[in-house]
């Protein structure tokens, strides 16, 4: 794709073309929404039936966290001081460094018999080694047993915490694709329970591994369900609420579950205090998604372009009959000659885009702004157990705050617009982890990193709904999935960037902070879509850029500086 040489006249000819496509039909399925109940008994009942997956949602994407955190304080295990207290066993066997703490991963190469005799320190000009024996914890701020712990995943194998981490991320982009495949060829709800199932069966597996490998490969199995496990039941329900409560009960649905089920996870892993059994516990609810074929409804629009007319017309007359509303007619008449002319929208490849400059120019600063934002707001979480504070009390506090600016969208997101919401927020996070360089562990630092994963968390969802709202008709699944998968690629590279705090404690939010300058900065340039209808074709976004942007050009003809003159 990259090597190929486009001419100018075959680039413009080209751009002609995709400029002469237009979308001017109406959605008749909208219409009847609007007579049968856009938001009636039928939709809170399909609500009430999504809920238990945004709490499995947010199990199966942060429960690693819990199963693999490592306590703060550990030091080579010395068997032959087995049966002294574990303070005189720490202060004996483990090294002092000059900054007042001790070594981790070397011990003193001695006789350590006569240390147990003694109970005196090694001398400090004696040898040091690699822990020979192991290493030995203290589970004071992590009251239980881990996966790190009980495989010793530190020092030079500390790095196997976050490769797992990645290789969910990475199971993510191969699921995205699988089940975007497995909807367009068998259905929303068969796709629906297949990822779900994979995700229960993978978490399940983890509990039965032993060693480094098998651990990494389950984590990449869960992660094939990840997060169409949600995502496709938050689309279908969707479908069937009227769009001017769209954003609104979008919004406050995912507040209600996934993030109120993050914020329980920390408690939940305190309780149990077992990594198997909590695996257990937020694995086994996935097989809830059994239930789905008999109270989800199928998608209407794919019902409709399968040419499955019937069973969409069942589905629209059970909302008819639970809302206790009626469908005019001539309206259902409209539905059903519409439905028979209807045809699968035919979706451009992605390379399309670079058919047109503008166009291609606005889907790499989404990817940008997409991928700079993911990263932070995936890392900040990853951090949670590096501020001298609780792990599970700092991470509860995130998940309120991501619980807040969820709340906020919702409710001030089509008052301010798009690019307010998201340029200066993100660049209020920038500034507060700027000022939290400063700052030592403790209560103040965790505060400031929260606050700023809060402005973070504002700006990522708006950059979501922004984005969609920016590419036209033709591209927008493609595009939103290409965006998707670079957030996915975003997750991977937080993973690691968050585990260079073991190199040096400020490089990951040194890190953060320069992409969030650099999303702030390229989501200025970006149009604003507030009140603006959605794009139909390539000549519409190539409108919307030239009109709406802060560096736009109003004063172009329709016809544009990117058309062949």
């Amino acid at each position: 794709m990259g090597n190929e040489n486009i001419d100018l006249e075959n680039l413009n000819s080209a751009s002609e073309k995709l400029n002469t496509d237009s979308a001017n039909d109406v959605d008749v399925l909208e219409k009847i929404l609007s007579h049968v109940g856009s938001m009636g008994r039928y939709q809170r009942l399909l609500l009430i039936i999504m809920m238990p997956f945004g709490y499995t949602y947010a199990f199966l994407y942060f429960v690693q966290i819990f199963i693999t955190v490592t306590p703060q304080n550990y030091w080579c295990k010395i068997p032959e001081l087995a049966n002294l207290s574990m303070d005189l066993r720490r202060n004996l066997s483990a090294p002092g460094t000059a900054w007042g703490s001790y070594e981790r991963c070397v011990t003193f190469d001695t006789n350590w018999t006569e240390v147990l005799d003694t109970l005196t320190v090694p001398p400090a000009d004696t040898a040091l080694i690699p822990c020979p024996h192991g290493w030995e914890f203290e589970f004071s701020d992590i009251p239980y047993e881990t996966v790190s712990t009980e495989r010793e995943w530190v020092c030079d194998r500390a790095n196997y915490a976050p490769t797992a981490q990645s290789a969910f991320f990475c199971g993510s982009i191969v699921g995205t694709i699988l089940s975007g495949w497995l909807a367009d060829r068998f259905g929303r709800v068969p796709a629906l329970i297949g990822t779900n199932l994979v995700g229960g069966i993978g978490g399940i597996a983890t509990t039965f591994t032993t060693g480094t490998w098998d651990f990494i490969l389950c984590r990449f199995i869960v992660g094939l369900a990840f997060d169409n496990c949600f995502m496709l039941v938050y689309i279908l329900v969707l479908e069937f609420v009227e769009p001017k409560w769209r954003t609104v009960i979008a919004n406050i649905f995912v507040a209600s579950t996934s993030a109120v089920g993050s914020m329980l996870l920390p408690w939940l892993a305190l309780y149990i205090a077992n990594w198997r059994r909590l695996l257990l516990v937020t694995a086994v609810p996935t097989f809830i998604v059994l239930y789905a074929k008999w109270l989800i409804p199928e998608s209407v629009r794919w019902l409709l372009s399968q040419g499955r007319i019937k069973e969409a017309t069942s589905i629209l007359r059970r909302v008819e009959s639970i809302n206790k509303a009626k469908i005019p007619d001539d309206m259902m008449d409209e539905f059903l000659i519409s439905s028979i002319k209807m045809k699968s929208p035919k979706e451009q490849s992605i390379r399309d885009i670079f058919k047109s400059p503008p166009l291609c120019k606005a889907m790499l600063k989404l990817i940008i702004v997409y991928m700079g934002i993911a990263i932070v707001f995936d890392g900040l979480i990853r951090l949670s157990d590096t501020f001298g504070m609780s792990l599970f009390t700092v991470f509860t506090l995130n998940e309120v705050s991501e619980f807040a600016s969820i709340l906020l969208v919702a409710f001030i997101l089509d008052r301010v617009g798009r690019r307010n919401l998201s340029w200066i927020p993100t660049s209020l996070c920038g500034v507060i982890l700027f000022i939290s360089l400063f700052v030592g562990k403790g209560f103040v630092l965790a505060s400031l990193v929260n606050l700023a994963r809060f402005f973070c968390s504002t700006s990522l969802l708006s950059i979501m709904q922004w984005s969609t709202e920016i590419l036209p008709t033709p591209f927008r699944a493609t595009g939103a999935s290409v965006l998707h998968m670079c957030a996915l690629v975003a997750g991977i590279l937080s993973t690691f960037i968050a585990y260079s705090a073991r190199v040096w404690t400020l490089l990951p939010l040194l890190i953060f902070i320069l992409a969030a300058f650099l999303t702030s900065c390229i989501t200025l340039t970006l149009p604003e879509t507030k009140g603006q209808p959605l794009p139909q074709s390539v000549a519409d976004t190539e409108k919307l850029i030239r009109e709406h942007s802060l560096c736009g050009r109003p004063e172009d003809s329709e016809d544009g500086p990117y058309k062949k003159s």
